[in-house]
């Protein structure tokens, strides 16, 4: 017999979750909506901005390895707590020194990793109390916290406008020491957590074909969501001459519509079976992204064609983290360290990319066609273990989940 979702795990401890993987994700990703103003000021090419922009994803990207056998080894709320305490320090230094070339907003980045990081420890914490038939939605929750990237486009660059950008960093604090304390008081570790993951396992992992091919799904999916939402905010500036104020609020709309649909992605997953639902989110993206690739004279069109874009790929990570825990249920630590890097290393892979591509070719087209490709081909790579996976961990025989 089926437990309600409410009744099944801790609701407390799926909370913090969320809320803590929300305010790491708004100040990981402040660099991107703060980008133009400091660029202005530090004097950047647009490719030094991109790769400012794109550091602290790159940086995420790698540090949730680390911070995913940490909550292995010790425990996620254990991690979580250092995780935090690293964020809240860099932004103290960043605020209080200040920010004064581009080799100090590199480093600043390098830091802020530690906050994209915390995927690695919101989603096994909450995952690790829910069963089989939960998943989609108790991942899709504690993931729904990608919408911090909302909060920062929306208020970095206004705030940036009254006090300076710097002291961003400084009103960043604030909820960050509140969501520590919330964390810390509220968060509980599942009693039934899986044994530690040595080293080992993180290698026999990567020998299974389809970390890989989950590796590669995430990377378009999250990767896609990420490094847009840290793009656009220069893209909206570069193309059609928006303020940064401006600029911030039609990239809180994309980043906003992504992030609302990756719980409903994963219990769209839970109803329709990740695959289905994975399929048609690739094809709508594909399909958007080559369409703004056209350099649309109208920015409303193209803010329609992003957020269309952004919604899918949003559905499209609540739906990856439907189908992982089926496939990986014991290494749910091991795989959403993995999992998670690919699609930060994506995310990096198309902000800089981008940047690069608009300084060599003086527009956005070749890049945004790439990335669709991208869409295209992850399309067809799903079709292709399709079968296999619904005839052996997928199958009905195996799982109460629909695959």
């Amino acid at each position: 017999m089926k437990t309600s979702f409410w009744k099944a795990g801790h609701t407390p401890t799926l909370f913090s979750a969320f809320l803590y993987f929300d305010l790491s994700f708004m100040v990981w990703y402040v660099l991107g909506p703060l980008g133009v103003q400091i660029a202005a000021d530090l004097g950047l090419t647009t490719q030094q901005r991109a790769m400012m922009v794109a550091t602290p994803i790159l940086s995420g990207a790698l540090l949730r390895l680390v911070l995913g056998m940490l909550a292995d080894r010790t425990s996620p709320k254990t991690a979580g707590l250092l995780g935090q305490v690293v964020v809240i320090v860099a932004l103290f230094v960043a605020w209080f020194f200040g920010v004064h070339s581009y080799g100090q907003a590199l480093l600043l980045g390098l830091f802020l990793g530690m906050a994209g990081a915390s995927f690695a420890v919101a989603l096994p914490l909450a995952s690790q109390w829910y069963p089989a038939e939960h998943q989609g939605k108790a991942m899709g929750i504690a993931g729904a916290g990608n919408s911090g990237t909302v909060l920062a486009a929306l208020f970095a660059p206004v705030l940036a406008s009254m006090f300076g950008w710097n002291n961003v960093f400084g009103l960043a604090l604030i909820p960050l020491t509140l969501t520590l304390a919330i964390f810390a008081c509220a968060a509980k570790n599942a009693p039934n957590r899986p044994a530690p993951k040595s080293v080992a396992d993180y290698l026999k992992a990567l020998g299974d074909r389809d970390s890989w091919w989950f590796m590669f799904f995430y990377s378009v999916t999250f990767g896609g969501f990420l490094g847009l939402a840290s793009t656009l905010p220069g893209y909206f500036h570069d193309q059609y001459a928006f303020d940064p104020v401006k600029a911030g609020y039609y990239t809180a709309a994309c980043v906003f519509a992504g992030s609302l649909l990756r719980p409903l992605g994963g219990a769209l997953a839970d109803r329709i079976g990740g695959i289905r639902a994975l399929l048609g989110m690739y094809t709508v993206a594909a399909i958007c992204i080559a369409a703004v690739g056209f350099n649309l004279p109208s920015a409303t069109a193209a803010l329609a064609l992003f957020v269309v874009a952004m919604l899918s790929l949003g559905a499209g990570n609540g739906a990856v983290f439907q189908l992982v825990p089926q496939r990986f249920y014991k290494e749910i630590g091991v795989m959403t360290g993995l999992v998670g890097m690919a699609g930060g290393i994506g995310g990096f892979l198309l902000t800089a990319g981008l940047g690069a591509v608009k300084q060599s070719t003086g527009d956005y087209q070749l890049g945004l066609w790439l990335f669709a490709s991208l869409g295209v081909l992850a399309w067809f790579g799903l079709q292709g273990v399709k079968r296999r996976w619904r005839t052996t961990w997928g199958s009905a025989a195996v799982t109460a989940a629909r695959v």
